[in-house]
């Protein structure tokens, strides 16, 4: 008898969680399965989406999508993909790539990408200069959004100077404002994005053709050791580290002391003390402006919001400056290899033809690469996190006339359902009557909290529907590591070995440690020296717990992921891509990462 080929669970037959089925249908009709979706693939956007979404948060894949797929599709016409749906089920993001597989299609978008990217590629620095004008100018825009405020009496300046409009219009001004600032940044964000890992891209397959043993990471290994503004907020808490040694106060820095004790014990210190907290400030603004995860949820507060992810580094980089250890990253260890790959790889070429492609290839690839990384400062941080503060502020003024009540319960609206809200205060300020719905939205954030602790507790699918033959997205395999084998692997977890586990060999290195599974950006400050951290994904702001780290495993991730590209920026061993290693590994367990083979080995119980 014919063995049943294994397959992903289908949508349809993934349940809602019992009890939250209101909840489940807050997410607006366009993001829920249909019956039509059982005949897709699907997988758990854990890279971008780790935890469960609040009905707000959504936000962050309705604009990313729908500006990602602009850009892909009309924008620079990718010759063999679309733009990327996505589903919502229990709180949790799957999304499915739109392939071309046409061949006369392909060669149609391809004349279209030519006169398109070819251009953005010739004139690089100038376009990304005027980019970083745009951003800079859409976030002193967002700064400059004014105060939310309904007074009892429209001030007289107002009245006498003829204003002829009151307070309540503003509301709704500024809250449409706000969206379309945000919507606005994702189609930044996206400008270059795709053109940067195409030109990497580009030259990753030449690679593949021209050396057929060549490993995905040693490719990548080409285009490392570059310096990016995302880089730059660790850069920030190390230069701190320095300046505290230099002017002894570094005793002030103890693990476990809150950052608001620390400030208070330096403003008793003197010029020494003023003098550190000066430095802050410099560094503050406007490198602290990254929150502490990816800038896709309203609670990954910025670091200027809560000091405690830098503060909590500070001890660390004062012992190893004292000890004199180099806290640098291995930027000119990085750049050397790289030349040495690039000129290594050279030599095997045959002939001139070959290598002046392979020059301009690799020349264009750098010139390019540090965007995929830099662009992440201004945009998932700086300005995402000005975007949730101004939401914030709206809830904080439901909260004040009894709509809600607290500011954060304004995130488990909708970005719908707040309109709503602030047009109902609009109108029971002007008329004197008590708003609306001040039970109504009571009743669905009771609802809606309580399904979210629901959906944190529940295992979730790392993919969904048929498994499909080929995959043949490159974003989708480079981003996130999704391959025909790495499914194949995550279907069979577990049957050849129970304790190795398999992904992608994102940067090198063979590490033994304490396995310490990080579910969420709450669980950090669990981290001890030495461990090694497993996670369903990281990003560049958790830098400052890599000196703490010994190896990084993820549970999705590709080999430009960016776990990946940070891992080997700081030379940490790391495996990305396993699927499901933040499941199969306990907490406490001893393992073994092998990141030049992309292996994890379990090689032991629980530590006591």
């Amino acid at each position: 008898m014919a063995e049943t080929p294994k397959r992903f669970p289908l949508p349809s037959s993934v349940p809602i969680a019992e009890g939250t089925e209101a909840a489940q249908t807050a997410y607006p009709y366009y993001m829920q399965f249909g019956p039509e979706d059982d005949e897709r693939f699907w997988f758990y956007n854990s890279m971008h989406f780790p935890e469960p979404m609040t009905v707000f948060d959504m936000i962050t894949a309705e604009a990313a999508y729908c500006a990602l797929g602009a850009s892909n599709t009309r924008v620079h016409s990718l010759p063999t993909t679309l733009g990327i749906d996505y589903r919502i089920v229990n709180g949790r993001v799957y999304i499915g790539g739109n392939g071309v597989t046409d061949p006369a299609e392909i060669a149609r978008r391809t004349e279209e990408f030519q006169k398109r990217a070819y251009y953005y590629y010739a004139n690089w620095e100038r376009l990304y200069d005027q980019w970083k004008e745009k951003m800079l100018a859409l976030i002193q825009d967002a700064q400059a959004l004014p105060p939310l405020t309904l007074p009892e009496f429209e001030p007289l300046a107002h009245v006498h100077a003829g204003r002829g409009v009151a307070s309540n219009h503003f509301l709704l001004d500024t809250y449409q404002k706000t969206l379309e600032g945000y919507f606005r940044m994702w189609h930044h964000h996206f400008e270059f994005l795709l053109l940067g890992y195409g030109a990497y891209l580009v030259f990753f397959d030449f690679c593949k053709k021209a050396f057929p043993e060549i490993t995905d990471q040693t490719i990548a290994r080409m285009v490392a050791g570059f310096d990016a503004e995302i880089f730059r907020p660790d850069e920030e808490v190390k230069r701190l580290a320095r300046r505290a040694v230099e002017l002894g106060i570094d005793g002030k820095f103890q693990n476990g002391t809150a950052p608001d004790d620390v400030l208070a014990s330096l403003q008793q210190m003197g010029d020494a003390g003023q003098e550190w907290l000066r430095e802050l400030e410099a560094s503050r603004h406007p490198w602290f402006n990254v929150n502490v995860g990816d800038g896709f949820y309203h609670y990954h507060r910025s670091w200027n919001d809560d000091l405690s992810l830098p503060f909590s580094a500070l001890p660390g980089y004062i012992e190893r400056i004292r000890a004199g250890d180099s806290i640098e990253r291995p930027v000119e260890r990085l750049v050397a290899e790289r030349q040495a790959l690039i000129d290594g790889y050279r030599d095997l070429l045959a002939t001139d033809e070959e290598r002046e492609a392979y020059d301009q290839m690799i020349t264009l690839a750098c010139r390019v690469f540090p965007y995929v990384e830099g662009h992440k400062f201004y945009c998932e941080h700086w300005y995402t996190n000005l975007f949730f503060n101004k939401i914030r502020e709206f809830g904080a003024l439901l909260s004040e006339h009894g709509l809600l009540d607290g500011a954060e319960d304004v995130f488990h609206l909708s970005h719908y359902e707040l309109e709503t809200a602030i047009i109902d205060l609009m109108t029971s300020w002007s008329n004197g009557s008590p708003p609306r719905g001040t039970k109504r939205f009571r009743v669905l954030v009771a609802e809606r909290k309580e399904a979210i602790e629901v959906w944190a507790g529940m295992e979730t699918p790392p993919a969904l529907g048929p498994v499909p033959d080929i995959i043949d997205d490159p974003s989708i395999v480079m981003l996130w590591g999704i391959t025909r084998e790495n499914l194949d692997s995550w279907l069979s977890a577990g049957e050849a070995d129970p304790n190795e586990i398999r992904g992608f060999a994102a940067s090198s290195g063979v590490v033994e440690g304490t396995a310490r599974v990080v579910k969420t950006v709450q669980e950090i400050d669990r981290l001890q020296s030495g461990d090694i951290l497993v996670c369903r994904i990281t990003n560049p702001t958790w830098a400052p717990i890599f000196q703490k780290i010994a190896a990084a495993v993820s549970d999705i991730g590709g080999s430009m992921s960016h776990a990946a590209i940070v891992a080997r920026e700081y030379g940490l061993p790391a495996v990305v891509g396993t699927g499901d290693a933040t499941v199969r590994i306990r907490d406490g367990q001893r393992v073994r990462v092998d990141g030049s083979r992309g292996i994890v080995t379990i090689l032991g119980k629980v530590a006591a």
